[in-house]
């Protein structure tokens, strides 16, 4: 049988990755403009917590506490991506944009701090003819503040505008779609500028990272370009007193639901996320596997996250309350630090990767579904999409900042402890500093549980069947 032409470009669309995402309000060209925004997000959080930490630690010898502090300032930002979100649900311009306003000045500021980011970095580094001593860590706290701040707005504001674009039932596969426009842009980012430094320079530095910043404005201009209707505002619709803040979160904290689940994000994220910077190091050190192994740990984790969004995508279209999937991963992920804490004692890199795969899985499954819950609450007096989303992006960033820093000082201390002899001869091995973390990891996340239960019961006694529109293939990750 020989398919016509108009046949042909109906099967040749449909076999498109995420070709299902598009609507009538939001066609599939520009939800794929629209997800540049997140390409220049990844490739600025590539920058801050990859490229930029060796530059500073190796090249310009900062002091790796010096550097910690600067890689934590962002995470002092997220919990204002509430506020962000919220304003933008209430933003009065003549214009009559509300999300657009955010997508722009958040670009300006992520730009900016890439701008100053590299003079900042020189003068900390050491490398000062005038000026005060402390110049070097003002403006290179500065920077960090200035992107990070410009990465949450951006973010933020970004997500909510393709959700309010979206339709019901391609919602979630929109949003999917920009999370992987995010990971591409944090590969991408990854490859390039760390081919453009490998011959490093002070003045090479300066080209590739304020290249950057002008790459993020140049991708979020052509992202937000006409992505929101011209509906122009009258004086007197301009004049009306916005509501407050503390009213919009009063409304969407009622019931009681919306604090649970922020609740459950917050300590969930805590026991996922602690291990973060101790997973390679751990392999590395009491393992003994090489530096190409390690970094094949990443890549692992990554891939039990995807089969994490392909378990979900089965499950919640066959109607699976998102509660109960998060509790799936939750004790996946009690399996896999498990696993993980065997390996030492074992001595299995099977066993140990197999754990790294766990945590890559639960996690991702735990992520979707609070995520999801979060997208299907109803609006609630003055709560709109935007602050729903600003509060799980806060929760959600604030407890991995935070849950990563206390990761790394556990270790430390426990294994300062047990070494002093503090724990006696029967724990003064070396992965005791490891695997302490790791218990206690565990514990977070039976905690986690008991904090999801009434949501799940809840959930149970009062669900009602869902429709088409309301089973969500995909769920979004915007972080």
């Amino acid at each position: 049988m020989i398919l016509g032409k108009s046949s042909f470009k109906k099967l040749s669309f449909g076999a498109l990755p995420f070709a299902d995402a598009a609507s009538e309000g939001l066609p599939m060209r520009q939800l794929l403009r629209m997800s540049l925004f997140q390409v220049s997000v990844g490739m600025a959080m590539v920058l801050l917590l990859g490229t930029l930490n060796r530059v500073m630690i190796v090249e310009l010898r900062v002091s790796a506490m010096v550097v910690a502090a600067m890689i934590a300032l962002p995470v002092l930002v997220a919990p204002f991506r509430a506020l962000l979100g919220f304003r933008s649900d209430n933003h009065r311009s003549a214009l009559g944009w509300k999300r657009v306003p955010y997508l722009w000045f958040g670009s300006l500021w992520q730009m900016g701090g890439l701008a100053i980011m590299p003079f900042a970095l020189i003068v900390l580094s050491g490398d000062q003819m005038v000026g005060p001593r402390w110049a070097g860590e003002v403006l290179a706290a500065l920077a960090f503040l200035m992107t990070g701040l410009g990465m949450h707005m951006t973010q933020t504001a970004g997500l909510a505008l393709a959700s309010d674009r979206a339709t019901d039932e391609s919602r979630p596969r929109v949003v999917a779609l920009l999370y992987v426009a995010y990971l591409l842009g944090m590969v991408l980012a990854s490859l390039i500028v760390g081919w453009l430094l490998a011959d490093f320079s002070q003045l090479r530095l300066i080209r590739v990272v304020q290249g950057c910043g002008l790459l993020t404005l140049v991708l979020n201009v052509i992202a937000l370009w006409k992505q929101e209707k011209f509906n122009p505002m009258s004086d007197a619709e301009r004049a009306e007193p916005r509501p407050k803040f503390a009213d919009a979160w009063a409304d969407l904290m009622a019931g009681g639901t919306a604090g649970r689940l922020l609740a459950v994000v917050v300590v969930g994220s805590f026991g996922f996320n602690m291990q973060d910077v101790l997973l390679e190091p751990y392999g590395g050190e009491i393992l003994g596997l090489s530096v190409g192994n390690t970094t094949l740990l990443t890549a692992t984790s990554a891939l039990g996250a995807l089969i994490g969004f392909g378990m979900s995508a089965r499950w919640l279209i066959r109607g699976m309350d998102t509660y109960r999937m998060g509790a799936r991963g939750i004790l996946i992920g009690v399996a896999a630090f498990a696993a993980v804490i065997f390996a030492a004692p074992l001595h299995s890199a099977a066993m140990f990767f197999a754990g790294a795969f766990g945590i890559g899985l639960g996690g991702g499954l735990f992520s979707i579904s609070t995520l999801t819950a979060a997208m299907a609450m109803p609006a609630q007096g003055l709560a709109g999409r935007g602050l729903a989303l600003g509060a799980w992006g806060a929760a959600q960033a604030t407890a991995a900042g935070l849950s990563t820093a206390l990761g790394g000082t556990l270790r430390d201390v426990v294994r300062h402890w047990a070494g002093a002899g503090g724990a006696g001869e029967a724990l003064a091995f070396p992965a005791i500093g490891y695997t302490a973390v790791y218990h206690f990891e565990i514990v977070l996340l039976f905690a986690t549980l008991i904090v999801l239960g009434p949501l799940v019961k809840t959930r149970a006694l009062d669900s009602q069947p869902r429709n088409g529109a309301e089973r969500i293939g995909i769920a979004d990750f915007p972080t």
